[in-house]
């Protein structure tokens, strides 16, 4: 019997490389990573913030871009005000048990933004009720709303000022995209904020 892993293993990896070029020549997706990157900035330059939300694979990815600014991603320089909205389990749970669980993060976002703020949603379907819930509570309180999904239309394109529509229908290839504009974004606002210096990987994990 013939070991087919390897042949998977190569076609996993094909179809992340076609992905991410597929990405590369949609002049669309990257006129909206820019448009994100610089909402971004200009929140952070007037001493607003940014908050994340996502579940599951996306949550993990909304806490790894808000770690990114509240740390460093290259650069050396000053804490960045973000939040991942995914993080406080007695919160989470309160309002869930409370409110359900499409109120977890609308809640929060009612609680913490503020007029100016950046809200990321991040939904690999671009349906997530409770994504879509505090996209409306984002809008209501005049802040920024980002969208991380899919290409084509889904229910966020009308909650989103930016839709950064990644193109795949492959959940893991989504997310695998949504990270990566994720970090083009960190590096374009450092960018903007803090110059080109370059001072190498550090310490970082």
């Amino acid at each position: 019997m013939n070991d087919t892993r390897n042949d998977e293993l190569q076609a996993f990896f094909r179809r992340s490389q076609q992905a991410v070029e597929k990405a590369l020549a949609d002049p669309t997706l990257m006129a909206s990573v820019l448009s994100a990157a610089d909402k971004i900035a200009a929140s952070l330059k007037s001493g607003g913030k940014v908050l994340f939300a996502g579940n599951g694979g996306s949550a993990a990815d909304a806490q790894h871009i808000a770690a990114e600014f509240v740390g460093r991603f290259i650069n050396d320089r000053a804490p960045l005000a973000a939040i991942a909205l995914t993080t406080d389990t007695s919160a989470l749970t309160a309002i869930g048990n409370d409110y359900g669980f499409e109120q977890v993060f609308a809640r929060q976002v009612s609680a913490l933004a503020r007029p100016g703020d950046v809200l990321v949603g991040i939904s690999t379907s671009g349906k997530s009720p409770n994504i879509l819930a505090a996209l409306k509570a984002a809008r209501e309180t005049k802040v920024v709303t980002v969208g991380f999904t899919r290409n084509g239309q889904t229910p966020m394109q009308a909650l989103c000022d930016v839709v950064v529509g990644v193109p795949s229908d492959e959940t893991a290839l989504i997310q695998q995209l949504h990270i990566t504009a994720g970090h083009a974004i960190c590096h374009l606002v450092e960018r903007e904020l803090f110059g080109t210096k370059m001072s190498g990987s550090g310490t970082r994990g």
